[in-house]
Order: C-alpha cells, then sequence, then structure tokens
C-alpha cells in the first residue's frame, strides 16, 4: 500500500513537472523566440508594447491554457467512455460523438452566418452537445443488440465517418467567404481561441471534470461488475445517464471551441493507466486530466512551430501520436498483457 502510494506521487510529481516544461516551452518557441528572462518580464509586466510581449499575452498564453483545459477534458471524457463500455478503445473521437457534435457545430455555424449573425459560446456548446448526445444515442442502441464490443467500435467509426460526410458536404455548400473559417476549424485546431472564450470553457470542463471526479465511488464500483455495483447500492440507469452527459458534456465543449481532436481520449488514459499501475478513477480521473492537457500541449506545439509559417491541424499531430499508442495497446491486450 505505501509502495503504491510513493508510486502515485511520484506520477503526480512527473506529470506536473512535465505540464510545467510545456507551458514555458509553449510561451517561449514559435516565430519570436522569447527567452526565459525575457519570459519572465512580459508576465510580469502585462502592459508592454513589444512584439514579444503581445505574442505571448494575445496569441499564446489564452491557446496554452484552452489546449490544457480542452486536452483535460477530452482525456476524461474517453476514460468515462471507457469505464461505461468497460472497453479500452471507446472515446469520443472512435465511437463518432466528436463527428456527432462537429456535424451541428458545423450546420449551427453555416446558418448563424448566413443570416449575418454571430454565434455565442453558449450557443456553440448547446449545439454541439446536442450532437453529442445524437450520436451518442445511436452507438447505445447499437449497443443493445450488439454485444461484441469490436463490432460496436466499428459501428461507432462508421457513425463518425457517416457524420463527417455530412459535415464536409455542408461545408462545400456554404459561402465562399466562410468555407475556410469552417475548414480550419473542422481539421481541428486551438488557433481560433481568444481570452473571451477561456471563461465558458474553464467554467464548462472544470465543472465536468469535478462532477465526474464525485462519480469515482460508484465507478470503481461499477468497474468491478454490474451486479456488484448493484449489491453497492449504485443506480445502474441514473449512473449511466450522468456518465453519458458529462463525457457528452466534456467532449461537446472540445468539439464547439477547437473542432473535433482525435486520439486523444484514447491514448492519454491507457498511457495514465500504464504510469499509475491501477484504473481507480479517484486517481485516473485527475490523472486524465493532467495528461491530456499534457498530450495536447505537447501536439499542439508540434502543429504550430514544426512547419512554421505553415500550421497543422491539431488532429493531424494528435494522430501520429496516438494511433501507435492504440496499436500497441491493441496488440497487448491480444497477447494476454493487462491494458
Amino acid at each position: 500500500m505505501e509502495k503504491q502510494k510513493k508510486r502515485c506521487l511520484s506520477a503526480f510529481a512527473l506529470l506536473l513537472a512535465l505540464l510545467f516544461l510545456l507551458l514555458a516551452a509553449n510561451l517561449s518557441i514559435g516565430s519570436i523566440r522569447v527567452s526565459p528572462g525575457e519570459l519572465l518580464e512580459v508576465l510580469r509586466m502585462r502592459g508592454e508594447t513589444e512584439s514579444a510581449a503581445r505574442v505571448v499575452w494575445t496569441l499564446r498564453l489564452p491557446r496554452l491554457l484552452a489546449a490544457c483545459l480542452l486536452g483535460g477534458a477530452l482525456a476524461v471524457s474517453g476514460f468515462l467512455l471507457q469505464t461505461f463500455f468497460a472497453n479500452p478503445i471507446a472515446g469520443p473521437f472512435v465511437l463518432g460523438i466528436s463527428s456527432g457534435a462537429k456535424l451541428t457545430v458545423a450546420l449551427t455555424m453555416i446558418a448563424a452566418l448566413a443570416g449575418g449573425r454571430a454565434l455565442s459560446s453558449a450557443a456553440m456548446i448547446g449545439a454541439a452537445f446536442c450532437g453529442s448526445l445524437i450520436a451518442m444515442s445511436f452507438v447505445l442502441l447499437i449497443s443493445a443488440r450488439v454485444k461484441n464490443m469490436s463490432l460496436l467500435v466499428v459501428c461507432g467509426v462508421m457513425i463518425g465517418y457517416l457524420c463527417s460526410a455530412a459535415t464536409e458536404f455542408a461545408v462545400t455548400f456554404a459561402d465562399d467567404a466562410n468555407i475556410v473559417n469552417l475548414h480550419n476549424w473542422s481539421m481541428g485546431s486551438f488557433s481560433g481561441i481568444r481570452w473571451a472564450n477561456l471563461p465558458v470553457i474553464a467554467g464548462v470542463t472544470l465543472t465536468g471534470v469535478l462532477l465526474s471526479f464525485l462519480l469515482s465511488k460508484p465507478m470503481s464500483a461499477y468497474q468491478l461488475g454490474e451486479s456488484y455495483a448493484q449489491n453497492m447500492g449504485v443506480k445502474l440507469r441514473r449512473f449511466r445517464l450522468e456518465l453519458i452527459l458529462l463525457s457528452s458534456l466534456l467532449s461537446a465543449c472540445v468539439t464547439a471551441f477547437a473542432g473535433p481532436i482525435s486520439f486523444v481520449g484514447v491514448a492519454a488514459p491507457h498511457l495514465m493507466k500504464s504510469l499509475f499501475k491501477t484504473a481507480k478513477p479517484i486517481l485516473m480521473i485527475p490523472a486524465c486530466f493532467l495528461g491530456g492537457a499534457g498530450f495536447c500541449l505537447f501536439c499542439d506545439l508540434l502543429a504550430r512551430t514544426l512547419f512554421a509559417p505553415t500550421e497543422l491541424s491539431i488532429s493531424s499531430v494528435t494522430a501520429v501520436f496516438g494511433a501507435p499508442i492504440v496499436i500497441g495497446m491493441l496488440l497487448q491486450r491480444k497477447t494476454g498483457g493487462k491494458p
């Protein structure tokens, strides 16, 4: 017990140290290089008018904060879905939930822009949440008829393809002036996020993560089987509904502001389980949040700087690192290893 406690403390210390280094790197590295000394001065003196100060305060800082919050939310959403379906491959992107949110947000944005109206943050999250719930409903209907989890994942991928195809169709016939913005958003990016968006992002994601953390005890019972959870007093219907709503809300917030982001919801929980050597929700929820934040910070740094001034979509980079992790996890399970 003492050994496990020390391992967990060491793992959290490692995550926080890596997160701090990634935060510093994201603020310093870019088209305008900012040395550590200059960075400290810029952060102390917000009113400076120099180009470095403007870049850090106007562009990089809100972007990296959004990457932390949304990356953490996506990882926690993935962990909730993996708990719900008892499948380590389940995630918002894999099951088509992010694609459903992407479709409804795209349609809402096209309708609003066609009418010359600006879309509020609340409207975007609401549209994404509705899309997430619709996609989740289809997945649940399929899961009631298909007991094989591999087939369920394949069905989820097909739902994602259908939603993505419908989104591309809608974007193709949008006004020419709106196509570029819609296309960039549909590929996934943190570049469009500004300070005005952060209060809403922080409010939704942190509330969702906190509520998820409060469900740690029933989740632990649920992981041991439905019968055990019922014997422990867990109301399964209510508990499942809470998991669905929370996972949909978290993934919807990500999609509304940054577009669909692939593999983070699957890869980050798997990495955290491997690091902590446990799947206990009371540890995994904060660990997944930190791990997802770090994963997205690292990938966004590469997306922004690798081929500068050309910026890659965040999903392109997360897929490069996330897909091998998922493949390795599947091979590990195939050979009888623990995920």
